[in-house]
């Protein structure tokens, strides 16, 4: 079965209010859907990332630059179209935009190679679990948002079926951040995960210093602690002077710089993000690098992808998704058959290849012409 044509789509959808995190502000929800054709009528259905400046540029990417690359391939030689495309990262250029078009190509590769055999992704890569624990994002820097208001926001992801919460930290204070953490447990009780990211928006000091207030707190992974400039050698000090496990992988786009990050022990879980860094190929590798060191694997955000990649491997962590109607549309509605959500678990989807629904009349109204 070869391939014989690829369509993308980019799509925009604005949010009602600015959910902004230590280093960055967030006013829409972007993507990008990809639709591989092959020879004999199958389509993928694929939706990866959330570029909010460079959606179109992916888009052009993946028709002009990748499609007349892997058009004609066999869709069984993920590797060898993988390599053709990641040849294209030697010239220099925009490599990032590069690897998101990749993984939007990539992961599309992957959906069809599981609707030609019947087969979810997560089964394809491993199958070692049809289960994941799952939290939401939250914890965002709001204009005169109190610590009751907090409380409120711990509360609606439990009734969302959350298992807990990735609380955004990094934009205050250590001393201050603490308090709103303290907060966060306080009124989620001590049965709910709570992890801190502070989105590389702490110096050392500053990080070890926060680390050592909230220590008590039962805090399960502090993620991206420090600056971008230095972050591998930064995390690993922060690493030595606390307990709470230390993550990153995020801000990467090639597993090389995962084996980076594991070289110079600055991580005890990875959240790569296959949609960020080349698609599902890459992070396998990503993945094997961790498992021979005894680091976790957890993923950024991408559900939809992310419920097959942590289910297929033995150290998969939680699925993350946006649990605050107004921050995911994508989650919330144009996913049209997302798995339930039930005491914390997300089952991950047994339909083949990723196994995903759009609506399509949403996609219509917010694609970007």
């Amino acid at each position: 079965m070869r391939i014989h044509g690829i369509d993308a789509i980019a799509l925009d959808i604005p949010l009602k209010k600015d959910f902004g995190g230590s280093t960055y502000h967030v006013l829409k929800r972007s993507t990008v859907i990809t639709r591989m054709r092959t020879d004999e009528g199958l389509v993928s259905e694929v939706y990866n990332g959330d570029n909010r400046a460079h959606g179109p540029e992916i888009v052009r990417i993946i028709q002009e630059d990748l499609a007349p690359r892997v058009r004609g391939k066999r869709i069984l030689e993920s590797e060898r179209i993988w390599e053709e495309m990641f040849a294209l990262s030697h010239a220099q250029r925009d490599r990032k935009t590069l690897l998101e078009a990749i993984a939007c190509v990539d992961c599309a590769i992957w959906d069809l190679v599981g609707k030609a055999v019947g087969r979810c992704a997560c089964e394809l890569l491993g199958g070692y679990r049809s289960e994941l624990p799952i939290i939401s994002i939250g914890g965002y820097y709001m204009e005169g948002k109190t610590h009751a208001d907090i409380g409120r926001e711990m509360e609606a992801y439990r009734l969302a079926g959350m298992a807990g919460c990735k609380f955004k930290v990094g934009g205050l204070t250590p001393d201050e951040d603490a308090r709103r953490v303290e907060a966060a447990r306080r009124a989620a009780g001590p049965d709910f995960v709570l992890a801190v990211d502070a989105n590389r928006g702490w110096t050392a000091p500053d990080a070890i210093r926060f680390a050592h207030l909230v220590e008590p707190l039962d805090i399960r992974w502090f993620e991206e602690p420090c600056h971008w400039y230095d972050d591998a050698a930064l995390m690993a000090r922060v690493r030595r002077a606390t307990r709470i496990p230390v993550t990153a992988g995020q801000s990467e786009i090639t597993s090389h710089a995962i084996r980076r990050l594991l070289d110079a022990g600055a991580v005890d879980l990875v959240n790569y993000d296959a949609s960020e860094g080349g698609g599902v190929t890459d992070w396998r590798r990503a993945a094997a690098l961790c498992h021979a060191a005894g680091v976790q694997m957890a993923h950024h955000e991408e559900p939809q992808i992310a419920q097959h990649l942590l289910g297929a491997v033995p150290h998969g962590t939680f699925v993350e998704c946006f649990a605050d109607p107004e921050r995911d549309p994508m989650w919330q509605a144009v996913w049209a058959n997302r798995p339930p959500i039930k005491n914390g678990i997300m089952t991950v989807s047994r339909d083949p290849g990723f196994g995903i629904v759009l609506d399509e009349a949403l996609v219509r109204r917010y694609r970007i012409s």
